[in-house]
């Protein structure tokens, strides 16, 4: 029984060991490429680590590093949507199989508490889980910023968009994060629209 446990759980980090080939829109802040999925779980968890104190209520940090762990592990099959470019309605439903395929993959009481993990991230209600999807914000916010407007140029995105989308959703999960990130936005396109 322990050797089929053992065979599940390799399987399953066998698997999501596609998530390093899973690219992102946001390049690293050096620019030298675009970053991978896994390096932006793994840059979240230690923004989470780091950052905890400045969450707008007592978060369990441990669950908010599972959670950014493991909430794009679903791009493995559903690929990454990023925040600036064309909404898919069916994209939250890819995910939710993906979710449920990849989680699968772990022995019963894993998967159901991974799937738990990522359906709360996803529904962002828990305090934890408003924090988790604060950071999941304002990293890229923080990257477009230092790389001179990165995805938000290439996007055409504008400073009303980058206020709807990014803050509301960082206000909530860390307020502290926000008034830096709005300070930070809007140097940013004062800046651009100067040049």
């Amino acid at each position: 029984m322990k050797s089929n446990k053992l065979h599940q759980q390799l399987n399953f980090l066998r698997e999501i060991d596609k998530l390093k080939g899973v690219l992102r829109q946001s390049p690293l802040l050096d620019q030298s490429r675009k970053e991978n999925s896994a390096e932006h779980s793994w840059h979240l968890a230690m923004y989470a680590l780091i950052l905890s104190e400045h969450a707008a209520a007592h978060v369990d940090v441990a669950r908010v590093l599972k959670m950014l762990l493991i909430h794009d592990i679903v791009e493995i099959d559903a690929g990454d949507t990023p925040l600036h470019g064309t909404q898919d309605s069916s994209q939250f439903e890819r995910e939710k199989q993906a979710a449920e395929r990849l989680f699968g993959l772990l022995p019963d009481e894993q998967g159901v508490e991974l799937n738990a993990l990522w359906n709360e991230f996803e529904g962002a209600q828990t305090d934890d889980a408003k924090f988790a999807k604060a950071l999941d914000r304002f990293q890229p916010l923080l990257i477009n910023v230092f790389t001179g407007g990165g995805t938000w140029v290439e996007g055409g995105v504008n400073y009303q968009q980058v206020l709807e989308r990014y803050g509301p959703t960082i206000q909530r999960g860390a307020p502290a994060l926000w008034e830096l990130a709005h300070e930070w936005v809007m140097a940013h396109f004062d800046q651009s629209t100067t040049q």
